[in-house]
């Protein structure tokens, strides 16, 4: 079993897990109106790290910043706290770092950065950086697969610790915003000028977030036990409709919802917690997957409203929410959501609920037509009888 050993998150909405899951509960959100943003023109409404927080957390856990970037001290910071809570030892050979983002230092391509090594604008290097910070022997593992990387890395771990090769593997997601990101997604019109709002009726965009998120996995030779919370399958589908439009079928998203649901029953999920970055073709190809795979009852949400879209990060930060909820039989609310629009109707949570169910379900898609969804389940405590 692929169990879950510990987590952190580093964002707008706090430096640990417990404060961010707190924030999303009460419906808080971390997408503010930046103006200016880095020489941009427009201002960006987006969830931003506290630099001067970052700086000084991190000056606080480590003696010296060694010519860092912010992303990679955000990393290094949100690994050794989620080591800390796992009590794991980073420089044991039996341990693996496996490292997500889409963009990394990218800012560095920009001549106008100084940074002493230039070699910190590849994703190995800054990957290798991590795992020598805490005197890990082994290869870190890089993966970049646009918007599904935080999926596609734990799916990666699965694997890595059914192996046998390791005991435990450190899953970290890490973005920060720079002029490029921005720019990029500013030129396909996909920005919202105001704070998103996933599957509502009225959304007219995403906003961008940044993030550091970690999850420490361990392989359990042992049966389930109460308290468990255990990664029990991932899939990557790809459908190739467009480079940056979803499939309007959802055929690659509905193709990894169906390989998750062997041999479970779509009655026993909670929830989705669905990619919902609030532009209109996503949250309608997803509501598409989702209806075709029989699962148009089961309660969805998503957190973009909360994080903002961290690319990288998502598929991490968003997947300890959705556990820490399983885990707590919590339904959280889809922040900026009101009122349901299109042909397809889901059940969007628009308000906190109760769940007494095993399992849920995180969902990512992302340019280039790839789609990815991970399956976890929660093993419920169980509590003695009294008599009345």
């Amino acid at each position: 079993m692929i169990a879950w050993a510990g987590d952190n998150i580093i964002s707008s909405l706090g430096f640990t897990t417990e404060a961010c899951y707190r924030s999303v509960e009460a419906g808080r959100s971390g997408v503010r109106l930046h103006s200016p943003f880095m020489g941009l023109a427009e201002p960006l409404m987006a969830s931003l790290i506290d630099r001067e927080q970052l700086n000084d957390s991190f000056a606080a856990a480590y003696s010296s910043s060694d010519g860092y970037t912010a992303l990679e001290k955000a990393a290094i910071l949100s690994v050794g706290r989620a080591a800390a809570q796992a009590q794991v030892d980073l420089s044991d050979p039996g341990v693996l770092l496996v490292f997500s983002s889409t963009k990394g230092n990218v800012h560095l391509l920009d001549e106008n950065e100084s940074q002493p090594h230039r070699e910190h604008i590849y994703l190995w290097h800054t990957a290798r950086l991590i795992a020598e910070r805490f005197k890990n022997p082994n290869e870190p593992v890089a993966i970049s697969n646009a918007c599904i990387s935080g999926g596609c890395a734990q799916i990666v771990a699965m694997r890595e610790l059914e192996s046998g090769l390791y005991h435990h593997v450190v899953v970290v997601g890490v973005e920060m915003l720079s002029k490029f990101i921005v720019s990029g997604f500013q030129s396909l019109k996909a920005l919202s000028p105001e704070p998103c709002r996933p599957f509502d009726a009225a959304r007219a965009g995403l906003n961008l977030g940044e993030a550091a998120a970690t999850i420490v996995y361990q392989r359990v030779d042992r049966e389930e036990k109460s308290g468990d919370v255990a990664l029990l399958r991932g899939a990557v589908r790809n459908d190739a409709n467009h480079i940056s439009g979803p499939s309007r079928t959802g055929e690659g998203s509905l193709l990894a919802l169906q390989a998750l649901l062997r041999e479970v029953a779509r009655s026993d999920v909670a929830f989705i917690n669905a990619h919902g970055t609030a532009t209109a073709y996503n949250d309608d190809m997803e509501a598409t997957a989702i209806t075709r795979a029989g699962l148009h009852a089961t309660a969805v949400n998503s957190l973009k409203g909360n994080f903002g879209h961290t690319l990288g990060a998502a598929g991490v930060l968003e997947s300890i929410i959705s556990a820490h909820a399983l885990k707590r039989g919590a339904l959280l609310p889809t922040c900026g959501f009101k009122a349901g629009g299109g042909e397809l109707r889901l059940n969007v949570l628009d308000k906190a609920g109760r769940t007494e169910k095993p399992y849920c379900i995180k969902m990512l898609s992302g340019f280039g037509g790839c789609n990815a969804a991970l399956l976890f389940k929660y093993v419920k405590e169980e509590r003695p009888c009294r008599n009345p």
